[in-house]
């Protein structure tokens, strides 16, 4: 249930000072002295208070702004989420504010209050590695719609939208053991985020349903970025007993991966299986094309989109949790084929 709006008025009893005192901080005049300035910023934080500059000039006027918080910039598939975002709330009537916060919980916050002092009508946030429910907890209270994608934060409170992980992964090893891959590697990604513990035991799931078991030498974490595969694929091939194959944690360390191969002139798919997750954009036109999980980075931006506007339409944050299904496309890295097929992941 959320909480009565805090007001500059609160702020000025609590902080012991004049209304027009707060409203100078807030400014950030040169006037109010720093004992001053540091008591009414204490009672600011104390109250969870958040300065909205666009209703200091116009205090009806409705925000037709959507505020986009992704974790990696860099990596293609938030690329591809914002327009698909973009092109549900465009036609809507709405802006997007799109934000980076390249894995920093403290940059997160930053962005998240900064789009708030805004007035965004609501936030579509693929969070950072380490975020907790309690920081999400302000826009729970303060009432504003918020619907976390990829990553899903236990308890928050909030809607979510993230893709069957385990299933996709399953599907992606059960295909490199049909093919007669028994030392099948786990490559890339950050341990401690629950993308990366679906998909590994999605994993090790189909491994053992062979009866190939899973070694912990074959599970290699490491930045979930192109560098990061090539480094992955290094020490995947370094071991004693190198594996054939590998299912990558996403499209970008398997493109990583396959850079690496060429380093040791091996070629992929031809001397070693390789395995995306997502299916970006490039997962079609790479040499080999990618066999690869697709999530469809697009699709999943319009559908966030539309639950966002549905939220704010009716005028109050009515959590959905939803999680899409997800589909192997086989190309050419495994070993494939020429031509594309498609396996629906049950």
């Amino acid at each position: 249930m959320a909480r009565e709006r805090v007001t500059v008025v609160d702020i000025a009893r609590a902080a012991g000072v004049s209304k027009s005192t707060v409203s100078l901080v807030l400014q950030g005049s040169p006037l109010v002295n720093e004992v001053t300035r540091a008591k009414v910023n204490a009672a600011i934080r104390d109250l969870g208070y958040v300065y909205n500059r666009g209703a200091a000039n116009l205090r009806q006027a409705k925000s037709k702004i959507i505020g986009i918080v992704v974790n990696d910039l860099t990596n293609s598939f938030f690329a591809e989420l914002a327009v698909g975002v973009d092109s549900v709330v465009q036609s809507a009537g709405f802006v997007q504010f799109l934000a980076n916060t390249g894995e920093k919980s403290e940059r997160q916050r930053e962005v998240i209050a900064s789009m708030r002092e805004h007035g965004v009508s609501g936030l579509i946030i693929s969070p950072a590695r380490g975020t907790v429910a309690a920081d999400l907890a302000p826009l729970v209270e303060s009432g504003i719609p918020v619907v976390l994608v990829v990553r899903d934060i236990t308890g928050a409170g909030v809607s979510s939208l993230t893709s069957d992980n385990q299933a996709g992964a399953v599907a992606a090893v059960r295909h490199l053991i049909e093919r007669g891959h028994r030392r099948i590697a786990f490559l890339g990604g950050f341990p401690d985020t629950a993308v990366f513990q679906a998909r590994m035991c999605g994993y090790r799931d189909a491994l053992d349903e062979a009866g190939l078991g899973s070694a912990d030498e074959l599970v290699i974490g490491s930045a979930p970025s192109r560098a990061g595969g090539v480094a992955a694929i290094e020490q995947a091939m370094m071991l004693k007993e190198r594996p054939t194959a590998a299912l990558c944690f996403n499209d970008a360390v398997a493109f990583g991966v396959c850079d690496g191969l060429r380093a040791r002139r091996l070629e992929p798919g031809a001397d070693f299986a390789v395995i995306g997750f997502d299916d970006v954009i490039e997962a079609k036109t790479a040499v080999p094309a990618l066999t690869t999980v697709s999530v469809d980075p697009q699709g999943m931006g319009e559908r966030a989109a539309e639950l966002l506007l549905k939220q704010i339409n009716i005028g109050r944050p009515e959590p959905e949790a939803i999680i899409s299904p997800v589909r192997l496309v086989v190309r050419q890295s495994c070993g494939a084929a020429t031509g594309r097929r498609v396996k629906e992941v049950s």
